[in-house]
């Protein structure tokens, strides 16, 4: 069975992410800058914002990361979205989820410019998805990173039957219109599979690719997987485990030591699809650079 080796790649699209900032400050003086804001002080949030502004250094962009207090109105961030909007040295625009309960999330989207949203979770940029027009839009970094991943690895996707399994705004839905695209490195045939579906392994044994983005750990077992699917598992899910130190351990939403046994390729965790997310994000964030600046 083929490993699709998600750190790897994600490797190797940072160092040619470097040089092309490189390349790009020598002809402009510019390089590209994310701002990335989070309010209140959930850990999860703070790992992932200090692990992205690390990573944005690393490849040379400036990385700007604004603290705010739980206690944040939803004037101010609006307000503080509108100044960044405005700002010609900024390229893209994060704001970490999740938000205190007095700031409507939606209305946070919808501040952020379609053109700096390289979280790609703004309408605009979904419905520029939808229509096919992905050179005019950013492209949501999870499923936009599996992408880069079937790509790389040649797999074959002309025709096939694609089973997504999820149907959140982040991963499923996205995935699932990517996945129809009539392009190279998509152009299946394409099912979305959710918490309603009645008989989940009816249809992903009929999948030629399988994603399974649920957020239930080890949810797809051996016998819901069709002999030589190719498996792309996004769930990062914790697990209890008394042999690590930490008293836990991170799965999959597939069941990696059964399903891997019928796989012909498939992504492992941690390791796989996690490593391209923050990845694609600084991709996005140099194709806004290359857009703001007609390069």
């Amino acid at each position: 069975m083929l490993i699709i080796d998600g750190k790897k790649v994600s490797l190797d699209l940072k160092n040619e992410l470097k040089a092309s900032v490189e390349k790009y400050q020598a002809i402009t003086g510019k390089v590209p800058g994310l701002t990335v804001i989070i309010v209140g002080q959930d850990p999860a949030s703070q790992v992932y914002v200090r692990n992205k502004a690390k990573t944005c250094k690393e490849i040379g962009m400036i990385s700007t990361v604004i603290e705010m207090p739980a206690e944040t109105t939803e004037e101010h961030l609006l307000n503080t979205i509108l100044e960044l909007n405005n700002d010609p040295a900024v390229h893209g625009i994060l704001v970490q989820q999740p938000l205190p309960k007095q700031i409507d999330e939606f209305l946070v989207t919808l501040a952020i410019d379609p053109s700096k949203d390289v979280d790609g979770f703004h309408p605009e940029n979904l419905g520029r998805l939808v229509m096919g027009h992905l050179d005019k839009c950013f492209v949501s970094c999870t499923p936009y990173g599996i992408l880069e991943l079937l790509g790389r690895y040649n797999i074959e996707t002309k025709g096939k039957h694609c089973v997504v399994v999820g149907r959140s705004n982040i991963v499923g839905k996205p995935m699932a219109n990517l996945m129809l695209q009539k392009l190279d490195a998509t152009n299946c045939t394409v099912t979305i599979c959710h918490s309603a579906t009645k008989n989940i392994p009816e249809y992903t044994r009929q999948a030629d690719i399988l994603i399974a983005a649920i957020g239930k750990a080890g949810f797809i077992t051996a016998d819901m997987v069709k002999p030589g699917a190719v498996v792309i598992d996004v769930g990062i899910n914790r697990i209890e485990d008394a042999s690590t130190k930490s008293g836990y351990r991170l799965v999959g939403d597939v069941d990696y030591d059964g399903v891997s046994a019928v796989a012909s390729a498939m992504t492992p965790v941690p390791g796989g699809v996690g490593p391209m997310t923050i990845a694609m994000l600084l991709k996005n964030t140099l194709q806004s650079f290359q857009r703001i600046n007609a390069l």
